[in-house]
């Protein structure tokens, strides 16, 4: 019988759009958007948010709009908008229409004009203390303000003035007149526009006034017929405001939907754009690249690839309640996709010498090795062998325990692809501390010779380089950004404070294979036993600079059982 692959269940959202398709939509009504905001750079959680949007785009073959919410010039910049188009790709996003809250910034005008006209919307004047008074609370219904009643001519006047820059900022702002008493408090009259005295990055001075979120996102939808507008649950309170924006400009067009799914929370990661800021700006962290941070530009500088961020999101999944993913399981994902995608490497990050006392001076051999086992079309590679190397100095023990796998003295160890071999005796400084380590090897034990030596078993196999045919490399290792599980859980500490002190070491005295000579940055390689490493955007042929994306294992498990 033959094996059909079985289908992955739809998501709550896809149901949803399945529902609509058999109640009144037809599938060339369907449109999505990813309305990011340019105040920083796109996080591992934006990611969930486009993989949503872009994949039901590719699912029922409809367009998606990548729309900049740039409605706030205060924050907002270039490099942003730069840095999530270039992610975006990077990631394999293909937007239909690049548009912009800021390309209608007349329409919305235009309809808050409107507004005023019919009596839905009023100019007030009350200071931001008055107003917070004013609204009441969720347990306390609001009053009406003093300026809630003036006339539409009065109103239409002053609105103008703030769009024309007579006034200062926060001397006044538009809101939209809806029910003080409700018991959602975003419908008690809430800001539909404020007067900002500063520079746009695409209107540049043409306007003093800019809309809020709630006034443009659902307008911002209409006008680009986007069939559902989809969110993460802190805008569920929302949905009830965008609709009702809706009705005041809707006619026989397309109605575009909210809904809503969960966020993605990660362990051990703040999510915050506000918070990933204070660490940039703090220079707590290399700036919004630093492979420590969860932003897709940090990840991709460390050595993630978008395709198993992809599938990260994938396995993470999307729900309707909030839920705490532990950052092991993106680290899974990064392993299997790194174990089938990479060559392997010998590269030695803490080096001792190992002096051969029995292999014949000054001379070499060549070494084969698959580069990587995973993948047969990978090819092999060749290393040079040679008296004196380079192993770990954690890979020797002077006094080494039976049970303990490493080369001590009086002990046999296995090097990779090569001899076994015999610790000796050791050289050491001035201050007692061991500098070389002198073995001997058994020139019939070489590994793949096919002698009965080279099949015996001893427990422990080390990597290394050649002394004499190796590359300097400096090693940036990178751990967790922050010790506790949940940053963010506590409002009563100061998130920075749980800072992973040993987030980053910088090793500078490293050893690789000669097959590094020429890595270019963004290149990927297994370092055997050591781990996944990625070259850096800084690196280059005089210096060659590594990032450790992740371990071979997850080490973390153990440390928090």
């Amino acid at each position: 019988m033959e094996n059909v692959e079985e289908k992955k269940p739809l998501n709550f959202i896809e149901q949803i759009v399945e529902e609509d398709l058999k109640a009144d939509y037809s599938t060339d009504k369907l449109k999505f958007r990813f309305p990011p905001e340019p105040n920083g750079y796109l996080h591992i959680g934006h990611a969930k948010a486009f993989c949503l949007n872009f994949g039901l785009g590719e699912r029922y073959n409809a367009p998606v709009n990548l729309r900049f919410d740039d409605t706030n010039p205060s924050k907002e910049e270039q490099e942003y908008v730069d840095a999530i188009k270039h992610d975006l790709s990077w990631m394999g996003m293909k937007w239909e229409e690049e548009c912009y809250s800021s390309d209608y910034f007349q329409q919305l005008y235009d309809w808050a004009v409107l507004l005023i006209e019919k009596g839905k919307a009023y100019v007030d004047s009350q200071s931001s203390e008055d107003m917070a008074t004013q609204k009441g609370t969720p347990t306390k219904p609001g009053v009406n303000g003093p300026f809630r009643d003036r006339t539409v001519e009065e109103n239409l006047d002053l609105f103008t003035k703030m769009k024309q820059g007579e006034f200062k900022e926060g001397e006044h702002i538009l809101r939209a007149k809806i029910d003080m008493t409700h018991a959602n408090m975003l419908m008690r009259d809430p800001i539909m526009y404020r007067v900002m005295h500063k520079s746009h990055h695409r209107t540049g001075d043409d306007w003093c006034i800019y809309p809020m979120y709630d006034w443009t996102h659902g307008e911002s939808d209409y006008i680009e017929q986007i069939s559902h507008s989809l969110c993460s649950l802190e805008f569920k309170p929302h949905r009830e405001l965008y609709d009702w924006f809706l009705d005041q400009v809707h006619d026989e067009k397309l109605r575009p939907k909210q809904r809503e799914f969960s966020r993605l929370n990660l362990t051990y990661t703040i999510m915050s754009k506000r918070k990933l800021m204070q660490l940039v700006e703090e220079n707590l962290v290399n700036g919004w690249d630093d492979p420590r941070m969860p932003t897709l530009s940090g990840l991709r500088r460390r050595g993630y690839t978008a395709n198993a961020i992809r599938k990260f999101i994938d396995t993470a999944g999307v729900s309707k309640r909030d839920q705490m993913i532990d950052v092991a399981l993106l680290e899974s994902c990064i392993r299997t996709d790194l174990n089938k995608s990479t060559n392997r490497i010998m590269a030695v990050l803490d080096p001792i010498k190992l002096v051969i006392t029995n292999y014949p001076e000054g001379e070499t051999e060549i070494v084969v090795a698959d580069n990587n086992p995973e993948d047969e079309n990978a090819g092999q590679r060749e290393m040079v062998f040679s008296r004196e190397l380079y192993i770990e100095r954690n890979d020797f023990l002077e006094e080494c325990p039976r049970k303990v796998f490493k080369l001590g003295i009086g002990k046999e160890v296995r090097l990779k692809h090569g001899y076994i071999i015999n610790g000796e005796e050791v050289v050491k400084d001035a201050d007692g501390n061991v500098v070389e380590v002198r073995c001997t090897y058994d020139p019939k034990s070489k590994s793949g010779s096919g002698s009965e030596e080279s099949k015996r078993k001893v427990k422990g196999t080390l990597h290394w380089v050649s002394a004499s045919h190796n590359v300097s490399a400096h090693v940036n290792v990178y751990d967790r950004l922050f010790t506790e599980e949940n940053p963010d859980g506590d409002k009563e500490v100061d998130f920075k404070t749980l800072i992973n002190e040993d987030s980053l070491s910088v090793l500078s005295n490293c050893k690789v294979e000669l097959a590094l000579k020429e890595a270019k940055p963004q290149e990927r390689y297994q370092f055997q036993r050591l781990g996944y490493f990625c070259v850096d955007d800084d690196s280059t042929s005089e210096q060659l600079i590594f990032n450790r994306t992740v371990t071979l294992k997850d080490f973390w498990a153990k440390k928090t059982k």
